[in-house]
């Protein structure tokens, strides 16, 4: 026995003699850093820095290793090292991760540092997309601080994007800066772009329509593709949930020749489960079959001259109704339901002229066609936008000129009765811009657009934006201009085509119009322990004139369209902090509170589906021995006004406040290849928590029992006690409750 216990201690004397320890100091610009996760890598072998920034890897067996200090808000570094038979000290110096400074192209069309910018442009990274997957960019940002994916249907699903309470419409869709996703794709496009393939989501809050145009009256969202060049060679990402979602994204990389790169990437999207949690006989979610593949070439040329080439097709098969509902019922009056077919194709080009001045020529070129029925309402629709613009780009002493010649073709037509002939239209516009730098200081914009459009005349937006930056983590911005919107009502109001109000358009509808005025104030703080604070205030004021909004109150049996004979306003405030704190923590949180009316006959009204304040949240913390990394993300509404159908109707006209909040773990320790999973509306908030339905006479979809009055109003009956008709339109938030998920991402370099 005591020979036993001899042995292992020789062997414990003999294993401590070889194995050595890793020692030294982290700091950032001569201070220490505490909480700085150091570890060797491919092993499970870490410390984290204390309060002096020292740090200390114990008992590492002798051979060759890479070490790495990471701490979140600073550049990672690596090391390579050899332990032999003594400690071995190694110091690091980490500079700060300028996450600011990322080069933006949305705000001035041509890419400037975000913080030399005078239009605030709010960037999102794929990073920030992950921390929630979704199958699409529409649901993924739910979690941007004063935008919200708007539900415009029960039944069918289809929505649009809020920007500062803001209906959809308001928001310009780009990708790579072509403004190819209006109308009809505005609503169902937004579904076909896979997040595999997006670089970077660019947001500006406010009007830019003396760059854009038509639609940018409220803010734009530009999805910006990924460079082939930046790109992995394969890549994989794909996650089912226990609802029996499925969702997979696929990107490749090719070098062809010299001088060509190709991207590929595909998503597709099958969600074939219907599912009535609240008993109403009608899908909780749509269900949907969905493919996009979209492909991306990039040419060198002589000088660095820019050449690239990219096209998309999407493919979408969504419908919902009643459970019993397949495709042989389609468009009869059997059973509800809702089908859409949507095909869809787009191409994008860049091409830089071969000239000593910088001169672009940007085109762009989508079709769309969708075939739906509604019920036994069939709604068939073309769309065809065709885009182009030259582009100068210059500078002259301290001027940054940009000049602008473009044109815009349209071409709509429907089956409806408010388009007897198809809607064709081209829209030349020129636009100028000039950048100032007034001194190191202060930056002074100046733009202006012209456009003519024979329906409506001519229209000028003219904008100004100043930048005044004191020090070097100081940033104030003003912003002011005009916008402008031309209506399509059909393709940009989905309730008009589901439930059975009657749609009443009582005039020619006229161009909206809009002033609007930005301040804007951004602050990075660091402290001496290696937090990193930015706060990133606004304050903002919009007038609409023309304003077409839907009127839901004058008669609950209709939708009444036609200007605003008054004004219509949007202000509001936002704040957005972005926290990085020591051990791995980061939080992204933000608030905003709005007031978005309209007034009529002296009469002001709040704009309905408009929520008074809002809240967003992504918690993040990795563990670095562990390999796992733990995201919190959530959002919060104040209640909104919602479209009830007169004073019988049992359901509240306001909602309550209500949030939802998902939670979710990832694992990368193996190489190339990320594991997730989670849990998402971890609180289970459906909206029919509290109501006595959601669907208004859901059991009566085609108002086969629907008694009327003389004057056309509905009659309250004993079967119909609160004088109801069919309608989905009663939604504002997801039906879907709690789910789990679970996911994995590979990568090949």
């Amino acid at each position: 026995m005591k020979k036993n216990i001899l042995c292992l201690f020789c062997l414990f004397i003999s294993f401590n003699s070889f194995a050595q320890n890793i020692k030294g100091t982290i700091s950032s610009e001569g201070e220490p850093l505490s909480f700085v996760n150091v570890y060797l890598k491919n092993t499970t072998k870490g410390a984290v820095s204390n309060e002096n920034g020292t740090y200390t890897i114990t008992n590492v067996s002798p051979g060759n290793y890479t070490i790495i200090a990471s701490f979140t808000g600073f550049r990672s570094e690596s090391k390579s090292i050899t332990i032999s038979n003594s400690d071995v000290i190694v110091n690091f110096d980490l500079s700060l991760s300028e996450s600011l400074n990322e080069v933006v192209v949305t705000g001035t069309l041509k890419p400037v540092n975000r913080l030399e910018s005078p239009v605030p442009v709010e960037v999102y990274s794929p990073t920030f997309l992950k921390k929630n997957p979704t199958p699409n960019i529409f649901e993924a940002l739910q979690n941007v601080n004063g935008v919200r994916p708007q539900l415009n249907c029960n039944v069918c699903n289809t929505g649009d994007i809020h920007i500062n309470g803001l209906e959809g419409p308001y928001t310009l869709v780009l990708i790579d800066g072509m403004p190819i996703v209006s109308g009809l794709s505005t609503v169902y496009g937004l579904s076909g772009i896979p997040n595999s393939l997006i670089e970077q989501v660019e947001i500006v809050k406010g009007p830019a329509s003396s760059l854009y145009g038509s639609e940018a009256v409220g803010g734009l969202i530009n999805i910006i593709t990924k460079l082939p060049e930046n790109t992995s060679k394969l890549s994989a990402d794909g996650f089912v949930t226990g609802w029996g979602e499925a969702n997979i994204d696929l990107g490749y990389k090719a070098i062809i020749g010299e001088k060509t790169t190709m991207l590929l990437g595909t998503n597709y999207y099958n969600y074939s489960n219907p599912i009535d949690n609240n008993n109403d006989n009608f899908t909780d979610v749509t269900l949907q079959d969905r493919i996009s593949i979209f492909q991306k070439w990039d040419f060198k040329r002589s000088n660095n001259r820019k050449f690239s080439l990219a096209g998309r097709y999407f493919y979408e098969d969504r419908w919902g109704g009643e459970m019993q509902w397949n495709p042989s019922y389609r468009g009869g009056n059997d059973v509800y339901g809702e089908s859409i077919y949507t095909s869809r194709f787009e191409i994008i080009g860049n091409y830089q002229l071969p000239i000593k001045e910088t001169v672009n020529l940007q085109f762009s070129y989508s079709d769309h066609d969708q075939n739906s029925v509604y019920g036994d309402t069939p709604y068939l629709a073309k769309q065809r936008i065709g885009f182009g613009q030259l582009v100068w780009d210059t500078s002259l002493n301290h001027h940054n000129i940009l000049i602008g010649a473009a044109a815009r073709y349209n071409f709509y037509n429907d089956n409806t009765t408010a388009t007897l002939n198809a809607d064709e239209v081209t829209i030349p516009s020129i636009f100028a811009q000039d950048e100032i730098s007034l001194s190191s200081k202060q930056k002074l914009l100046l733009g202006a657009r012209y456009d003519y459009d024979k329906r409506h005349g001519s229209i000028f937006t003219p904008r100004i934006a100043y930048r005044y930056k004191p020090t070097e983590n100081d940033i104030f911005r003003v912003n002011a201009g005009t916008g402008f919107r031309v209506v399509n009502l059909f393709t940009e109001e989905h309730a008009a085509l589901t439930g059975a109000r009657d749609v009443i358009i009582e005039e020619t509808l006229k161009p909206e119009k809009s002033y609007n005025v930005n301040l804007n104030y951004l602050k990075k703080l660091y402290t001496k322990n290696g937090f990193i604070f930015t706060f990133d205030a606004s304050l903002w004021y919009t007038h609409f004139t023309n304003a077409i909004l839907p009127d839901y109150d004058t008669n609950p049996n209709q939708i009444i369209y036609d200007n605003l004979d008054g004004h219509a306003t949007s202000k509001g405030a936002s704040l957005n902090i972005d926290a990085v704190f020591g051990n791995g923590i980061k939080a992204l949180l933000g608030v905003t509170h709005q007031d978005v009316s309209q007034t009529e006959n002296d009469e002001t009204i709040d704009q309905i589906l408009t929520e008074k304040f809002s809240g967003t949240w992504a918690l993040s913390y990795k563990h670095y021995k562990t390999n796992l990394t733990l995201d919190y993300t959530g959002n919060i509404y104040g209640p909104m006004r919602l479209p009830t159908l007169g004073d019988l109707d049992p359901r509240n006209d306001k909602s309550p406040t209500w949030s939802v909040q998902n939670i979710q773990l990832t694992y990368d320790g193996i190489k190339n290849i990320e594991l997730y999973a989670g849990i998402k509306n971890l609180l289970n908030w459906t909206p029919n928590k509290g109501e006595p339905f959601i669907i208004a006479r859901s059991h009566d979809p085609f108002d086969e029992n629907v008694d009327y009055n003389p004057d056309g109003s509905v009659m309250a009956t004993s079967e119909n006690p609160y004088a109801l008709t069919f309608d989905p339109s009663y939604v504002y938030a997801p039906n879907q409750g709690r789910r789990l998920f679970f996911g994995m991402r590979f990568q090949l370099n």
